[in-house]
């Protein structure tokens, strides 16, 4: 395993030199220069994950050093080294210039590798991102995410921002289009990422359950808690947690939850002391949290509690563009999963997917991959392969209750049609078919008149214009 890179620049050989051995001892790789202009030659050759600079330099100081590296490296962490009349100029430079942080000489070591330590895996994490996003560029895939649509971009460029911090997130959409997925990707792009993540689920759980699974429990704190049991927020320490359908949380919990949150502290049911958990919560829901907040049924504190940042999911109906691409991700997954020959799918096949709307949503497009690859028996998945479950179905109806016309069709053909083919659903039931187009009967009867004057009636549509009234054969239908 390659040890993580720090560079030292400071002129005064005592310091450099000894901090070169505490971060020796401490498992890094390190060099180090004399001023800034050495200093950006090395780090052409060395590429360290954290710089840790003095401020005051001969020919280049810390902070010219500090914008030069913000600029050619911004993935690499600047750490600076400060004299005490330097803290509030320090206290700038992280602020407009992106320094990491800053130390007072002289240093405490066990804060120094602390710092540095975090500053490692913030570079490692960030590095990650512009992998990620060369992926993105090459096959729309970011992280656990796939799709290359704008909507998808704006949250993969959202996602990117929030993951660093260790701010809640409040991820709404819904259901199966992929909250748990954007949770994840949030938790690998984070310095926690080596940490647990932890998921529960608000509404699978009994509510007579629910506060020790997320809190704990003591031996004998109720009937059968035969043991001592950690909850999630333990569990999760130092990583992770998402909450689940947190808009199903029981009110009398949601309190609970509000005050672990504030303090960083949980109690365990039964029992008696305070333990400090450092856990990154994000929540996720498929309802409409001001709805349920206006309801009474969720705590309007603990809603801003969790929705530092937020991020809406939009429905796969409403990101087609992304199905080919999602479709063939499924395929390569599915296939290698089950040891299953199929490697695409078909144009007719992929027509299928792209003309169903997806309640289901990701979820549900991933069920009938799944079916199809199955039970395909070649390399590609064909058409009948995803029938009868949803495509087939749907595009029946398609055939049958809907009317495909080109852009640009004038409006009155638009109505005639309509007209037509309502008239054909019926049987030539035009009371039925009136009701339908909510028209009068005397308004149907005009427009029929009008399309056999020029002609446009088809015999299939029965009508006597001298009546008063179209003939309206199954009237009782």
């Amino acid at each position: 395993m390659l040890k993580p890179k720090v560079l030292i620049v400071d002129d005064e050989p005592a310091i450099a030199d000894g901090l070169r051995d505490l971060l020796h001892e401490w498992g890094f790789e390190v060099e180090s220069e004399r001023d800034g202009f050495a200093a950006l030659d090395r780090i052409e050759s060395f590429h360290p994950s954290v710089i840790l600079t003095d401020v005051l330099m001969p020919r280049m100081g810390g902070f010219a050093l500090l914008k030069e590296v913000r600029a050619r490296y911004p993935e690499t962490a600047v750490i600076l080294l400060t004299g005490r009349g330097d803290v509030e100029t320090a206290v700038r430079a992280i602020r407009e210039e992106g320094a990491y942080h800053y130390f007072e000489k002289p240093v405490e070591p066990h804060k120094l590798r602390i710092v540095v330590e975090r500053a490692i895996e913030h570079t490692a994490a960030k590095r990650e991102n512009e992998i990620l996003r060369k992926q993105l560029r090459d096959s729309g895939v970011f992280g656990e995410l796939v799709g290359s649509s704008e909507s998808m971009r704006q949250i993969y460029a959202l996602v990117e921002q929030v993951a660093p911090s260790s701010a809640s997130v409040l991820i709404t959409g819904a259901s199966g289009t992929g909250k748990e997925l954007v949770a994840r990707t949030i938790h690998n792009l984070s310095p926690r990422k080596n940490a647990p993540f932890v998921a529960i689920n608000c509404s699978a759980i009994p509510e007579t359950l629910m506060e020790s699974e997320l809190f704990g429990h003591e031996r004998g704190a109720f009937t059968g808690a035969a043991l001592r049991r950690q909850g999630c927020f333990e569990l999760a320490h130092t990583g992770t947690l998402l909450l689940d359908e947190i808009a199903e949380m029981p009110t009398f919990l949601q309190a609970k939850l509000l005050r672990v949150l504030e303090e960083r502290t949980v109690r365990r049911l039964g029992g008696r002391q305070e333990i400090p958990v450092d856990v990154r919560v994000l929540a996720a829901t498929n309802k409409n949290p001001l709805e349920r907040v206006r309801s009474g049924e969720f705590r309007e504190d603990l809603l801003y509690r969790l929705n530092v940042i937020s991020i809406e999911l939009p429905a796969l109906r409403h990101r087609k563009d992304d199905l080919p691409l999602l479709a063939q991700h499924l395929v390569d997954q599915l296939s290698e999963k089950h040891t299953r020959p199929a490697r695409s799918l078909s144009p007719a096949a992929l027509d299928a997917l792209q003309s169903y709307d997806w309640p289901g949503n990701v979820r549900e497009l991933r069920n009938a991959i799944e079916r199809a690859v199955i039970i395909c028996s070649g390399d590609q998945i064909q058409r009948h392969h995803l029938a009868p479950y949803p495509v087939e179905q749907r595009q029946r109806v398609r055939s049958e209750d809907t009317i495909t016309l080109p852009v640009g069709t004038p409006i009155e053909e638009v109505e005639r049609q309509m007209i037509l083919r309502t008239l054909q659903k019926t049987d030539n039931n035009k009371t039925r078919a009136a009701e339908l187009l909510q028209i009068s009967l005397k308004t149907l009867h005009n427009k029929l008149r009008s399309y056999r004057e020029r002609g446009q009636l088809p015999d299939s549509i029965q009508y006597h214009p001298t009546s008063l009234s179209p003939v309206d054969n199954n009237a009782g239908h």
